[in-house]
């Protein structure tokens, strides 16, 4: 009888067919879920590639990469970045001002991240803030990009901003 019912549900295409074909008569009005009745699996082995196949296919792959050393790299080296680092440390004048900048600095992110967090909470609050930042994207582009005069009018604005952050003004 099973075996008459796998066949039956093989030689059919229709979804329907083949759960109406696997659900026992009696356990058709009894059901109360919305879920469908999913058969039993069928043997895994006749899908799983045999073990040579698989290793003949490793053997030649399309793409073959091989592992160079090059002395011409232009990767940086640790040892010159912490010599630097440590150079440009021991000029500084105010370390703990630094420190206390850069422990803001992480403190601001975290705040951050949770008031992102909390308006992301909110149902309706992301879609109008993504809206209020497309507008801006919208009025930037139009205010400082699109035309050659306001290029350059950005241009100066950065470069003056540079000079006032670096104190050379």
């Amino acid at each position: 009888m099973a075996a008459t019912v796998y066949a039956a549900a093989a030689s059919s295409s229709s979804m329907a067919a083949t759960t109406a074909a696997f659900i026992p008569p009696a356990s058709r009005t009894t059901r109360c879920s919305a879920l469908p009745y999913l058969p039993p699996r069928i043997s895994s082995q006749s899908f799983r590639p045999s073990i040579k196949q698989v290793s003949e296919s490793r053997r030649f792959p399309l793409i073959q990469i091989r592992a160079s050393s090059s002395e011409e790299s232009t990767s940086l080296d640790a040892g010159e970045l912490f010599t630097d680092l440590k150079a440009k440390w021991d000029a500084l004048e105010n370390k703990s001002t630094v420190i206390l900048y850069g422990g803001g600095a992480i403190v601001a992110v975290w705040l951050s991240s949770i008031l992102v967090g909390a308006i992301n909470s909110v149902p309706l609050l992301p879609k109008i803030m993504e809206l209020v930042g497309l507008g801006y994207t919208g009025w930037f582009v139009y205010r400082y990009l699109l035309f050659k005069s306001s290029r350059k009018e950005l241009a100066t604005d950065i470069e003056a901003l540079k000079k006032k952050i670096a104190g050379t003004e």
